[in-house]
């Protein structure tokens, strides 16, 4: 069977459990599960530390795992991104005290706090920078140069309130923009039933972006309709009892929904309805 590796808690956890519910594979319903079979989707799941999973398939113990993309590079392991999940987006910076620092070539000769130190190091290799040192600390890092372990720290950030609280200020562009992704051995060896999975994640992913858009309208007015909805391949376009009327159905991004019906409406379509797609193949 395929192993899969789940995060077991944290913030991946819910949404990878819910991405894999929704691609038809059983999930635990006790925490305290650290293995959960599913013979008949021909898969095992293991409840690891989401910092662990990318090692774990690196090694080969399991076959594939979903972690964070910044937690796989800092692993240093021979995994690799197969598939990103769209889940659990961040995006890592610099800070420094406020007015302090504005480039991160200023971080040269300057001690980095991160929790991502293979990341952070790299990242800053590949910008000819070269840190007084890198300290490793697994929490809390907005307090390190309070506390005088560091000059510059590297974080996720989200707002940034967090920062400017504790007296910092973002420089220089992103390290990285992160998200949950699903990871493989490096070695090109594809585990069997990979491609089965990939397929499922796909379609959850295709559900939660589209939705398929009915409407009718006049013959007439079908062209500047179908411009609107032109669908994936093409949408499809059916008679109705009144001969000067067609009904048509589309894919449409859920994120241009409202816009979409708005401009649907003004060329004459009525009768529009939305529906949510719940799993697809494309």
């Amino acid at each position: 069977m395929l192993r899969i590796a789940v995060p077991n808690k944290g913030s991946l956890s819910e949404p990878a459990a819910d991405m894999l519910r929704e691609a038809g594979y059983r999930q635990r319903r006790d925490s305290r599960e650290l293995v959960l079979p599913d013979p008949d989707n021909e898969v095992e799941f293991f409840f690891l530390r989401p910092r662990d999973i990318a090692v774990y398939v690196g090694q080969g113990t399991v076959d594939v795992g979903i972690t964070g993309r910044d937690l796989l590079l800092d692993s240093a392991s021979a995994a690799t991104e197969h598939l990103p999940l769209g889940f659990a987006r961040s995006t890592f910076r610099f800070a420094a005290t406020a007015g302090s620092m504005d480039q991160v070539r200023q971080i040269d000769g300057r001690r980095v706090a991160t929790s991502y130190p293979v990341l952070v190091s790299g990242y800053l290799r590949s910008q000819g920078v070269t840190p007084a040192g890198v300290v490793r600390l697994d929490g809390a890092v907005e307090t390190a140069i309070r506390l005088g372990v560091a000059d510059v720290i590297a974080d996720v950030v989200e707002t940034g309130t967090t920062l400017r609280a504790a007296g910092l200020e973002i420089f220089g562009e992103p390290l990285l923009r992160s998200e949950a992704v699903l990871v493989r051995r490096s070695d090109g060896v594809e585990p069997v039933g990979l491609d089965v999975l990939t397929r499922r994640l796909q379609g959850v992913l295709t559900a939660r972006e589209y939705v398929l858009m009915d409407y009718d309208v006049p013959l007439s007015q079908v062209e500047a309709a179908v411009a609107i909805t032109p669908g994936l391949e093409s949408p499809t376009v059916a008679p109705l009892h009144n001969r000067e009327w067609a009904a048509v159905r589309a894919m449409v991004r859920r994120a241009d929904t409202n816009r979409v019906m708005d401009a649907l409406y003004e060329v004459g379509a009525r009768a529009i309805l939305v529906t949510s797609i719940h799993a697809c193949r494309l």
